[in-house]
């Protein structure tokens, strides 16, 4: 099935700049961290990471494929199949691009990196509902050779990532029909996308029309030459989870008037559960933040602390730490490509 476009706009919903940030491509639209109102992201204000402007599919003739090496036949479903042969599931997942804060990983070493340049707003947090992808696998029938997974997508660029095995069949890896409790939006993969809860967002394929299964592990340019963390002198290694972070709801610079307040945040750490935040007034001893639930792994946690501040210059730090007790490094190692920056940012404040 080839997909089609209305050629005047890369996007279908409307991107207002008081809810998004531009991030300059056309095609990729960031979550403003300030206009954030609760745990989930609301779908007019939820980021848009695109490689190709977003297809016009139509669910009337769009069928999903599940074939390859690692089955014993070809299954094919239309959209009907999907919301009738199969139970449904919801799962609240966070997924963030890898390349969240590459502009400040810059800023960080001088440097401009490749790619889109995103501040803090890539990451957002949806509740989704579809079909554990291993209940479309089964009918396929695996084979003992299966080890890879690997949807692809009908847009232009034909995205398209391999996980193992292993990660496909878990519980919380859906391919989904619905966000939010509305039908899949255009930008966000209508009419069938992939999330694989806990991994960097470039894995939860959108506008899925394939699903290979392989004998063999694959190699495709989104785990080989994008998405792979590579260092000089050494090989690249394909991203997965990404690393503990954190963001302060507030614009940057951000401004507020004197007097008692309370600072809210979020703080996410992959596949991890987040386990603590601590925050730190310009020279001022780190603190323990109050967390709001809901403390799960592939799920943001928001955090929250008090603060009365006096009038003048601020720089407000947030360092979270995931159950395994790594935290937010103060600078985060180099790499080629500008991905993962996790470093402890030092947020200016200018209370007037």
């Amino acid at each position: 099935m080839r997909a089609t476009r209305d050629i005047r706009t890369a996007v279908v919903k409307p991107v207002i700049a008081a809810l998004m940030e531009d991030a300059g491509t056309g095609l990729d639209y960031g979550t403003r961290p300030d206009r954030l109102p609760g745990l989930l992201t609301p779908l007019d204000r939820f980021f848009v990471r695109n490689h190709a402007p977003t297809p016009r599919l139509d669910a009337r003739t769009w069928t999903l494929r599940v074939e390859g090496g690692g089955v014993r036949r070809t299954v094919r479903y239309t959209y009907d199949d999907l919301w009738r042969r199969f139970p449904l599931v919801s799962v609240v997942r966070t997924l963030e691009c890898a390349g969240n804060r590459r502009a400040l990983f810059g800023a960080e070493h001088d440097h401009r990196f490749g790619g889109v340049q995103w501040g803090r707003g890539a990451i957002a947090t949806a509740e989704w509902t579809g079909i554990p992808l291993r209940d479309l696998l089964e009918p396929a029938g695996l084979t003992d050779a299966a080890v890879e997974v690997m949807p692809e997508g009908l847009d232009e660029a034909r995205g398209r990532r391999p996980m193992p095995l292993a990660k496909a069949l878990a519980p919380d890896t859906l391919l989904v029909l619905a966000m939010n409790g509305e039908i899949l939006p255009p930008d966000h993969g209508f009419p069938a996308r992939v999330v694989v809860s806990g991994w960097l967002g470039a894995a939860s394929i959108k506008w899925v029309g394939r699903i290979e299964v392989s004998d063999r592990p694959l190699r495709v340019p989104w785990n080989t030459e994008d998405y792979v963390i590579l260092a000089p002198g050494r090989p690249a290694v394909p991203i997965t989870s990404t690393p503990v972070a954190s963001l302060v709801e507030l614009p940057w610079p951000g401004r507020l008037h004197p007097g008692p307040q309370t600072i809210r945040g979020r703080a996410y750490a992959g596949e991890d559960r987040v386990a603590a935040v601590d925050y730190r007034i310009d020279d001022g001893p780190w603190r323990p933040a109050a967390l709001d639930g809901p403390g799960l792994a592939s799920v943001w946690t928001r955090w929250r602390f008090p603060w009365d501040p006096s009038p003048g210059a601020h720089v407000v730090r947030v360092r979270a730490t995931d159950e395994h007790g790594r935290s937010q490094p103060e600078a985060t190692p180099w790499n080629d490509l500008g991905y993962c920056h996790n470093s402890v940012l030092p947020h200016p404040v200018l209370v007037a």
